[in-house]
């Protein structure tokens, strides 16, 4: 298992197990609590306290048919799953943890990077209307332009590691950044970096290349 030392916060894991985060964010905590004990060890608390409160809640009339069109429901997605390539035999010697490899359907080798400059490249896994997931590749040694945030910025390292002005991250380390920080992350030489990356708005980046850049960049 990975050694993390930087979790989720208790927040974003009440919200998974909620369900009331956007699915970008999802993602990065699906993968992130597949590399820590510690965040699985209290996801799995959440979990109990929320069938716990369900237990104790009052029934609510059904209609007669509600059982079958469950059951209905589920095979059918039973076999969609079964049948998605993503699903099919694959390596398990990959840097992609299960959660995001289910999701995008391959591992590493075979992403389809688009270069952002200064060798760094992306990969947008989803957009939706509140937010968007990618995959950010930046090469050994290299600083990513600085920045701070217009929302809420979730930041999951799966190869390598980065230094900012707030500590070190490595595979399995979690970063979460706001409107509050304003860090430039810079990739510990000797290995690229690759992170898993939410966020919820738009980068607010202190440059001007950059900052015209952002828009054909979607960043």
């Amino acid at each position: 298992m990975t050694e993390v030392k930087h979790h989720i916060s208790d927040d974003f894991l009440i919200g998974y197990a909620a369900g009331s985060l956007p699915a970008a964010f999802d993602l990065v905590v699906a993968t992130h609590v597949s590399l820590s004990d510690d965040a699985r060890a209290r996801l799995h608390a959440f979990d109990a306290v929320g069938g716990c409160i369900l237990d104790e809640m009052d029934e609510a009339p059904l209609a007669q048919d509600s059982l079958s069109k469950t059951l209905s429901l589920i095979n059918e997605s039973a076999a969609s799953e079964a049948a998605s390539p993503q699903n099919q035999t694959r390596p398990e010697d990959g840097i992609f943890p299960a959660p995001l490899r289910d999701m995008i359907g391959c591992d590493l080798a075979d992403v389809k990077w688009r270069p952002i400059g200064m060798g760094c490249k992306q990969a947008i896994i989803s957009e939706g209307k509140d937010a968007t997931a990618r995959l950010l590749f930046i090469p050994a040694g290299q600083a990513m332009p600085r920045h701070t945030h217009r929302g809420t910025e979730m930041t999951l390292v799966l190869q390598g590691a980065y230094r900012d002005e707030t500590d070190r991250f490595g595979r399995g380390d979690i970063e979460i950044g706001d409107e509050t920080m304003n860090h430039t992350p810079v990739a510990e030489a000797g290995e690229d970096c690759i992170c898993l990356i939410a966020t919820d708005a738009r980068l607010k980046f202190e440059g001007l290349l950059p900052r015209i850049a952002q828009t054909f960049l979607r960043i």
